[in-house]
C-alpha cells in the first residue's frame, strides 16, 4: 500500500518511528499537512491503495475518500455503537450520553467519570467532583483560545471505576498484532509487556464484536477483571511502545490477502 502520514501532530516521542518502518519495508509514503484554516490537503499520489496516519482531523476528512483502506474512522468507534457489541465488558457499561453544557444530576454522587463520547482528544476524560466539573465547563466555554469544545460537545458520564493498569492493543483482521501499557495506577510496579490475560481478553473481545478491519482497543485491569476502556481509530492512535513494524506488516498482509480491488494507478 501507499501511506499518507501527517507531519508530526502528536507530542509523541515515537511518532516518527513509522517512517523508519516504511523505509525498512520498502513502502512508498508522503508527508502531508493541511492548508491553513482549511480541510484541504496537497496530495501528490494518484494511487487508491492508501492508509492514512495522523490527527483525528485527518482521519475524519479522509474517511469518505475512495481509498482502500484509507481511514477507518466511523460510527463503530463510538461508545453507543460498540457497547452494544461488548456489553458488560466495557468499563462504562451503564453510562449515559449528554452534552457538555447540560446540567448533571450530582445527587448522592461525590464523583463521576466524564469523558468525550466521540472525539477522545477533545479533552482528557477523568474523575470530576461537582465543583471541578462546573469550573471546567465554565473555563472551557469562556476560553477564547478553545476551538475544540463547545456547548454541544458530546460527553459520556459513568460511575468511577478503580483501575489497576491500562494498555493499548492493536487489532488487524480480527487478530491482536501488538500491545503496550500506557498507564499504571496506585503505585503498581511497571511491566514492559502486557500480560497474557489482557491479550487473551482483547482477542476474545475482537472475536465477540468487530469494530473495523483495523482498530485500537484500550483495555484496563480492574478489581473485576479486564474491561474495555474505549475503542480508538487506528489512523489517529498514538503508538506508545507498540511494535509499529507488526502493525504495518499486519495491514500489508491483510490487504494483500483480502483486498482484490486494490488495483491502482501509479504515482
Amino acid at each position: 500500500m501507499y501511506y499518507i502520514i501527517q507531519k508530526n501532530v502528536f507530542q509523541d516521542s515515537r511518532y516518527d518511528v513509522i517512517f523508519g518502518v516504511l523505509e525498512e519495508l520498502g513502502l512508498d509514503y508522503e508527508r502531508v499537512e493541511f492548508k491553513p484554516n482549511s480541510n484541504e490537503l496537497d496530495i501528490q499520489t494518484k494511487r487508491k491503495d492508501i492508509f492514512v496516519y495522523g490527527s483525528v482531523k485527518l482521519a475524519k476528512v479522509t474517511a469518505d475518500f475512495d481509498w482502500l483502506p484509507g481511514s477507518f474512522y466511523g460510527n463503530n468507534h463510538e461508545f453507543e455503537h460498540y457497547s452494544n457489541g461488548y456489553g458488560i465488558n466495557t468499563i462504562n457499561y451503564g453510562s449515559y450520553l449528554s452534552q457538555f453544557s447540560d446540567e448533571i444530576d450530582w445527587s448522592n454522587k461525590t464523583e463521576l467519570f466524564i469523558k468525550p463520547s466521540i472525539d477522545a482528544k477533545v479533552f482528557t476524560g477523568k474523575v470530576f467532583n461537582e465543583s471541578e466539573w462546573n469550573d471546567f465547563v465554565y473555563n472551557s466555554l469562556n476560553d477564547s483560545q478553545n476551538q475544540r469544545i463547545n456547548k454541544n460537545t458530546a460527553i459520556q458520564i459513568s460511575e468511577p471505576y478503580s483501575l489497576i493498569k491500562e494498555a493499548r492493543v492493536w487489532i488487524v483482521g480480527g487478530k491482536v498484532v501488538t500491545s503496550s501499557y500506557y498507564r499504571f495506577h496506585g503505585g503498581i510496579e511497571f511491566e514492559e509487556n502486557v500480560e497474557e490475560s489482557g491479550l487473551k481478553f482483547a482477542q476474545n473481545m475482537a472475536e465477540l464484536y468487530n469494530v473495523a478491519d483495523a482498530y485500537v482497543m484500550d483495555i484496563t485491569l480492574t478489581y473485576d477483571g479486564w474491561k474495555i476502556m474505549e475503542i480508538n481509530c487506528i489512523n489517529s492512535a498514538g503508538f506508545y511502545n507498540g511494535n509499529v513494524m507488526n502493525i504495518i506488516t499486519a495491514l500489508e498482509e491483510y490487504y494483500g490477502n483480502n483486498a482484490d480491488s486494490t488495483i491502482h494507478n501509479s504515482v
